[in-house]
This record gives C-alpha cells, structure tokens and sequence, in this order.
C-alpha cells in the first residue's frame, strides 16, 4: 500500500536511521518502560504499541478492549490512543502523533458497527518496537504472525527460517537498533561480498528517503535480512570467523524457490551494476 494512502509518509532504512528512529527514541523513549522508568506519555505510546504488534490491526476501539471490559472505561481509552496516533494541541504547541511519526499506519476501516479507522504498526513502526521494547522471543514470533503479510520474504516465512537458523532470526534487532552494516570494515570480517551487497542495497533505494512504498522498503529490509546472514555472528578465539555455514546460508535460499528467485534477482541486479561501474572505471585508461 502506498503510503500516502496510509495516512502517513516515511522513508527508506537510511531514512530510519538517521530520522525515524532517533525522531522516536525522543518523542516516545529511548529504552522500555518496563526496565526504566520514564514519562507517562512514553508509557502510554509502548504500550500502544505493543498492543498493536501483538494482536495486528485494530480500530482505537479495539485497541482499549484488548485490556478492558467496561463500555464507560473503553470510551475513556480510546479517546486517548486517538490523542496518541492524531497528536494534539497543548498550549500553542503541536504534539507529534504516531501517525505522523511514521511508527503507525492506517489499514482500512472496519465496519463492524459505524465505519472507523483501523490501525497497525507501520514497518518503521515494527523496527522500533523491536530496538526499544525489550520483547521476548515469543512475542517477536507474534509479531512475525501478525505481520506475515506486511514483510512476506521474513515474517510469511518465519517458521520456515527458524527450523533452519534457530535464533539467527532474532538478527532482525540488529537492523532495528540501526546498524545497516554498510561499512567498509564489514569486508574485513566475512569472506563473502556482504560490504558490496550492502552497498548496492543502499544504491537501490537511494532515491527513497523521503518515500517509500511499503513493498519497496519490505524488499529493502529482507535483503538486508538474507545478506546478514552472511555476517559472521561471533568471532572464536582463533580469530577466525564463526558464521551461518555457507551449506546452510544456500540450503534456505534454494529450498524455497519463491527466496531463490527473488533474492538471486537482486545479486544480479548487483553484478550488472558492478560490471557497469568497472567498465567506466577501466575507461580512466583511455582518458
């Protein structure tokens, strides 16, 4: 879905890390609430959050009725996860939404009783929750099945990956907490061309940082996803590197010929743009 039509605009992973993700951890909290105390409005926002992560998409009203029973106490919450994803007003001075932080989109509208708006968390918003709310594994894998349809090549084949890598999923934190792994020294500790992957990724998307398709940027976080698997996870005291078996890396690539096409599609779309980059440098030659 565009993300115009989501009631929202945000960008690429670059964008995320340079923007969404510092813009969030200011507004909305750097660390969860439940391993240190901080604002009220902070709480208020995670546990907004976490609520949408693990139970998908809901209007406000399903929001409050995720943990109250009352009409009366249900009205007086939703009002206030509305405040939440709007915004408001205080004093002269706007107050950022989750909606216009980029953290949530709209999904839809129910229409159950009166049409309402339904509301998930956007991929930035998944990325966030991820870097600052301290889940379990558990309920990661939830979030996994609610999402499934959102980010198709990771969370619609989560069972899949784990009876292959185990908790080499949870590697997805990583990208959350911002590292793209796009730096040089990269190509110093793996054998593979992880650092030239990585760097085509960012050449692909580079024209997105102010916007993206939701689709684009689930293809852009799961080929960042498949190539870090190429990253070694420890290093052993030999100094040499422990990583994802190569055997194993190919085995979840080829098994499944839906990855196999669309991530192969992708290396050779960075091999011709490589091959076209060296032709114009061997011209420095001729000059």
């Amino acid at each position: 879905m565009p993300s115009n039509e989501q009631g929202t605009v945000y960008g690429n992973l670059h964008a995320y890390k340079m923007y969404t993700r510092p813009t969030a951890q200011r507004l909305f909290g750097a660390y969860s609430f439940r391993k240190k105390q901080g604002t009220k409005h902070h709480e208020n926002v995670q546990r907004m959050l976490e609520i949408l992560g693990l139970n998908g998409t809901l209007t406000t009203w399903g929001i409050a009725k995720t943990h109250l029973d009352d009409s009366s106490g249900i009205r007086t919450k939703e009002k206030e996860y509305r405040r939440l994803l709007l915004g408001r007003m205080a004093r002269g001075k706007h107050t950022i939404g989750l909606l216009e932080s980029g953290l949530v989109v709209k999904d839809g509208k129910s229409h159950v009783k009166a049409p309402a708006d339904q509301y998930r968390l956007s991929l930035h918003g998944i990325l966030y929750c991820l870097d600052v709310l301290d889940l379990t594994d558990k309920q990661i894998d939830k979030i996994a099945e609610k999402y499934s349809d959102i980010l198709p090549m990771v969370f619609g084949k989560w069972e899949y990956l784990k009876s292959n890598i185990g908790n080499e999923v949870y590697r997805l934190k990583n990208l959350a907490a911002g590292l793209f792994m796009d730096n040089i020294q990269i190509a110093k500790i793996s054998n593979f061309p992880v650092y030239e992957l990585m760097t085509y990724l960012n050449v692909k998307y580079q024209n997105n940082f102010e916007q993206i398709d939701e689709e684009d940027l689930a293809n852009q976080i799961s080929f960042w996803f498949y190539t870090n698997l190429l990253v070694p996870a420890r290093f052993r005291t030999s100094s040499k590197h422990s990583s994802l078996e190569i055997k194993q890396w190919k085995k979840i690539i080829q098994e499944d010929k839906n990855i196999a096409k669309w991530y192969y599609g992708f290396v050779n779309e960075a091999i011709k743009f490589y091959n076209t980059r060296f032709s114009r440098l061997k011209k420095l030659e001729k000059v």
